[in-house]
């Protein structure tokens, strides 16, 4: 069995190579070398991920409980946070420590431990959950050597620090398959995890002809995405071709598969989310009679007047396995379908829009299924028509839909646009500021990060304070305290996992800020959980607003 100091001194290695290519070359000699399970697991830990990808469990432990239980195998030292100051990141904080302690004297853990380790942590829940879930993370530390504590601390929160990310382990199976690089993002893409992508390789099962074959089972794709429209007349310029509008709603993006008897809901994560919905599920079992099929849609919460609500009040059905049938009374949903990915246990993601739409017209039909409302605009007039419906009817704006398009998983297509009416980004929370009078106690000043050129790199766009109410700073402040790195002066760093949707008014030029922008009056619109900083804006879209808001309209228009 392959050990996990093999794999800390590789990524040891990995961060100090300057090459992409030599990164390439180490990362798919080590894979080469591993059994198939080995090497799912290592890519896994490679990508900084504890568990598969679409797997819901997580082991829930901050920085702080991390740092805590290295502490406590150091015999009689009083480690201080002196150490978070000195050392370039806290894997390397961890490693110090360790040190002190002394290397470790009995069995070495291999792989296969370490993996068994995170999924004991991951299911433990109850009230007694943290003391169970620090114990076990104990245990791995106390048979870690320092090199390896510093490996399982940057998995654990996620920091690996050693310039690979999920694209160049695909680029390592494409080198240690000999296969086109185009190919292996397409086998990533459908099937969703660097890890699974790996053991896939090393068995030699890669599936590279997707549309050939048939599905026997639910598998979750990566959903498409979208690319941001400033308005519906660009949409014209933008695809320059024959498209569709939809109403973009603002809701909870759900993959629905039908295989024989078995309905599987997954999210936009790809976490299987079934049980929070058990109406949908029940809905599907009862009329859809398709078999081998996978929806695209969009659950929405209603109010008792019938029209959307927001989508904080969805998201509280999301996760829960208790209470579901309070709930599903106090709540009610509805689901819009807007896409079909397979159909009788094939593929469909390589037909045009316009194909997939009428077989899903088809599919729909015949089990009274609700569709996404949806035109083919002949003219500018009619699409902004369509547009200001959109928005009367309480929805977030519009989706452009070229009718060539194919369905890209997991890729922000140039085939799709969306199209909303207040100007609003998907940021990441990096710190926050403790607040004061009113909001005392609270984490209430939020610092904003958007993606950078480069892998991992996130770069500050702004503070906000405005926009959640008392009961939402208050669980904010929750989420942020679990997700602490440090604090100075008044400000928490934080891991970058909690997305926020954020509008603002316009986009200006800073040079307090690196990426050389800040957004002018940023309020925080709701918290995005079904989001993951993956999918936060760049820098480059924050640029391109900049510049589209100096052009004035008329000429935008063309």
């Amino acid at each position: 069995m392959a050990s996990f100091c093999e794999l800390a001194r590789l990524c040891d290695a990995l961060s100090q190579t300057a090459s992409r290519l030599q990164r390439v070359r180490l990362v798919a000699d080590f894979l080469s070398a591993l059994s198939p399970q080995e090497a799912e697991i290592a890519a896994r830990f490679l990508a900084g991920r504890t568990v598969a990808q679409g797997d819901d469990a997580r082991l829930k432990l901050s920085v702080r409980a991390v740092w805590k239980v290295a502490a406590e195998l150091v015999a009689g030292a009083a480690p201080d946070e002196g150490i978070f100051e000195t050392a370039a990141d806290f894997g390397e904080a961890v490693e110090i420590l360790m040190r002190m302690r002394g290397e470790p004297s009995g069995t070495p853990l291999t792989l296969l431990d370490v993996e068994r380790g995170f999924e004991a942590i991951s299911v433990i829940e109850g009230r007694a959950a943290r003391q169970a879930k620090l114990a076990g993370l104990r245990e791995l530390f106390a048979r870690s050597s320092s090199l390896e504590g510093k490996l399982l601390a940057r998995i654990v929160v996620g920091e690996m620090r050693q310039g690979v990310g999920e694209g160049l382990i695909v680029e390592a199976v494409a080198s240690m398959t000999a296969r086109p690089i185009a190919e292996v993002q397409r086998a990533f893409m459908l099937e969703g995890d660097v890890g699974r992508l790996a053991r896939a390789a090393r068995q030699g099962s890669l599936t590279l002809a997707p549309t050939t074959g048939l599905l026997s089972r639910p598998r979750p794709l990566r959903p498409m995405l979208a690319q941001p429209a400033p308005d519906v007349a660009q949409a014209f310029a933008l695809l320059n071709r024959p498209f569709a509008l939809e109403h973009k709603l603002d809701g909870a993006r759900v993959q629905i598969h039908r295989f024989g008897d078995e309905v599987k809901i997954f999210s936009r994560r790809l976490n299987e989310v079934t049980r929070s919905l058990p109406e949908v599920a029940a809905m599907m079992r009862e009329r859809l009679k398709d078999d081998g099929v996978i929806m695209d849609g969009e659950v929405i919460a209603l109010g008792v007047d019938g029209r959307p609500r927001s989508f904080q009040d969805l998201m509280r059905r999301f996760g829960r396995v208790r209470d579901v049938d309070r709930l599903l009374r106090e709540q009610p949903t509805a689901l819009f379908l807007f896409d079909l990915m397979a159909r009788d246990g094939r593929l469909l993601v390589d037909m045009p829009y316009h194909s997939r739409w009428d077989s899903l017209s088809e599919v729909a039909q015949r089990a009274n299924l609700t569709l996404a409302r949806r035109i083919i605009p002949g003219s500018v007039e009619e699409a902004e028509a369509f547009f200001e419906d959109a928005i009367a009817a309480g929805y977030e704006g519009v989706m452009a839909k070229a009718l060539d398009s194919i369905y890209t998983p997991g890729a922000r297509g140039g085939g799709w646009l969306k199209i909303k009416r207040a100007h609003t980004l998907d940021l990441v929370v990096v710190a926050a500021d403790w607040g004061y009078g009113r909001r005392r106690g609270w984490l209430s000043n939020y610092h904003l990060a958007a993606r950078g050129e480069s892998p991992g790199e996130l770069l500050e766009v702004g503070k906000t304070f405005k926009g959640p109410s008392d009961e939402e700073f208050e669980a904010i402040t929750e989420q942020l305290l679990a997700l602490k790195r440090d604090e100075q002066d008044g400000t928490v760093f934080v891991r970058p996992e909690l997305v926020v949707e954020v509008a603002y008014s316009d986009v200006q030029r800073s040079p307090r800020y690196p990426c050389g922008f800040a957004l002018r009056f940023a309020r925080v619109v709701r918290v995005r959980e079904d989001k993951t900083v993956s999918d936060v804006d760049t820098v480059a879209t924050i640029a391109q607003r900049f510049a589209e808001q100096s052009t004035p309209a008329m000429i935008r228009r063309g």
